[in-house]
C-alpha cells in the first residue's frame, strides 16, 4: 500500500510516519507533500492508496486538495491528520469525502482504528 503524507511541517510528516509504524502500519510505501497543491500533483503522479492530509497548509490548504481530487473524479482514499478537530470540522470533512479525520495530539491507537476502516 502507498500512503501519502501531506504537511507543511517536516517534523510532523516524520511524526506521522513513526505513528503509522507505532500502530503497526509500518510495512507500507510513503510519499512526502509539502503542501496540497503539491499532494494533488502526487496523487495524480504516484497514485497512492491512501492521503494523510494536515488540514490548514500554505499553497492549498488539505480541505482545497480533498475538494480538487473528487472535482477531477478521485476516488482515493482520504483522512484529516490535524490540529482542527471540532465537530464543524469534522462534518466539513466527512461531507468533502474525507473517511476520517485524527485531531493532534493522536496516538497509535487512534491511527490504527481509522486505518483499519479504509485499509
Amino acid at each position: 500500500m502507498k500512503i501519502l503524507i501531506a504537511d507543511d511541517s517536516r517534523v510532523m510528516r516524520q511524526i506521522v510516519v513513526r505513528t503509522l509504524r507505532q500502530a503497526g502500519h509500518g510495512g507500507h510505501d510513503i510519499v512526502e507533500a509539502e503542501n496540497g497543491k503539491q499532494a494533488l500533483e502526487l496523487v495524480q503522479s504516484e497514485q497512492p492508496d491512501l492521503v494523510l492530509s494536515d488540514w490548514n497548509m500554505p499553497e492549498m490548504t488539505g480541505i482545497d486538495c480533498l475538494s480538487a481530487l473528487r472535482a477531477s473524479g478521485s476516488t482515493v482514499k482520504f483522512g484529516f491528520v490535524t490540529s482542527e478537530g471540532s465537530d464543524e470540522m469534522r462534518e466539513r470533512a466527512a461531507a468533502a469525502g474525507a473517511a476520517f479525520l485524527i485531531a493532534k495530539p493522536f496516538t497509535p491507537e487512534a491511527f490504527d482504528d481509522a486505518l483499519r476502516s479504509v485499509i
